[in-house]
């Protein structure tokens, strides 16, 4: 297998965030004026996502999440110079059913040749967290063990209780939404490299993509960029949440590192999974080998890693997500406080870096 693998659990942040049009709020299907507008730095980059409604920021691989943190306020500022209004959220709370414009470009006539429909069901917004790792041995170590955390990163994570204009119920709306795609949720623990390549041939002789990076399982091995990458947690709105999270997954992935752990079964993983995407911070997740409640297995988390975290600060964010609420808990309030334009009001405002 070609790959990067050679990092010291370096750390890259990618995030999707929605543009808005005040002061409704409402989708705006800008991508193209804004990436053209946006004066570029070699600190950070950006580019289009699948949807003309979305930007994604990315920060440069960094030693810690402070470091990729100041990657993506650049990105933010920049965009907000360049005129543009974002949001982060997983869904735009309000956006009709079907209000979709695709950005035009052969990868996404690609996807949707693949998936149809599904694409054009409502935009969404992602959090990928990549870790370099030094060698493809120690990669699949980092990957059995991360799914284990999946759920709980899941829960920390949850940032879209609206979708289509109605509280779904969920604490993250886009779990169920993104689930629908091929390809999706929680891999099976690996052997060795080699059987991550029997793993990707299985899913092509299947029908599948032969293009690994259309393989869009919550944690993937990405050999050419040499990571290991969480993905499809929900976006967030504040940065200091998305800094503490990363944080979290860094500290956890050089604790997985170490030979010896035991991989958690797929089947126990999913079923968290869907508890995580349903009550967010107050979801009950297998964690370790028990059944406990989020903001237990939460600070267990933290414990676990901060050893291994070069970023201590960061991860203290966690407790003020648990002790604050998380993302769906605010959106909530906000409604309850002055209704669905005080809803996207607070997600323009904890998104937006204009200084």
């Amino acid at each position: 297998m070609d790959h990067a693998f050679g990092s010291d659990f370096t750390l890259g942040l990618e995030e999707e965030l929605f543009l808005v049009e005040p002061p409704a709020l409402d989708l705006a299907n800008d991508a193209t004026r804004v990436l053209e507008a946006i004066e570029r730095s070699d600190s950070w980059e950006a580019d289009y996502e699948a949807f003309a409604s979305e930007v994604e920021l990315r920060s440069l691989p960094e030693a810690t999440p402070s470091e990729a943190l100041a990657g993506l306020t650049a990105a933010r500022r920049a965009v907000a110079a360049a005129g543009a209004t974002v949001m982060g959220a997983g869904l735009h709370p309000t956006a009709k059913f079907g209000e979709v414009e695709l950005v035009n470009a052969e990868r996404y006539a690609r996807v949707e040749e693949e998936v149809r429909g599904l694409i054009r069901r409502t935009p969404e917004c992602a959090l990928h967290v990549h870790v370099g790792i030094p060698d493809l041995e120690t990669a699949v170590r980092v990957f059995n063990g991360l799914r284990g955390w999946l759920p709980l990163l899941e829960a920390l994570c949850a940032n879209s209780p609206w979708w289509h204009g109605l509280d779904s119920g969920m604490a993250s709306a886009r779990a169920a939404i993104v689930r629908a795609y091929p390809s999706r949720g929680i891999p099976r623990p690996l052997r060795d490299g080699d059987d991550y390549e029997s793993a990707l041939a299985a899913v092509a002789a299947g029908g599948g993509p032969h293009d690994y990076t259309l393989i869009w399982w919550d944690v993937r091995l990405h050999p050419r960029l040499g990571t290991v990458e969480v993905r499809e947690l929900d976006v967030q709105s504040r940065l200091e949440d998305t800094a503490a999270l990363a944080a979290l997954v860094q500290g956890l992935a050089r604790l997985e590192a170490e030979p010896g752990r035991e991989p958690p079964p797929s089947e126990a993983i999913a079923a968290s999974a869907f508890n995580a995407a349903r009550d967010g911070i107050d979801a009950e997740l297998l964690v370790d080998g028990k059944l406990r409640p989020a903001r237990e297995a939460a600070r267990l988390a933290v414990a676990s890693a901060r050893p291994h975290s070069p970023d201590s600060d960061a991860l203290d964010g966690i407790e003020r997500i648990l002790v604050e609420g998380g993302g769906a808990d605010r959106r909530r309030a906000a409604y309850r406080r002055g209704g669905v334009q005080a809803m996207l009001e607070e997600l323009v405002t904890e998104t937006m870096v204009r200084r």
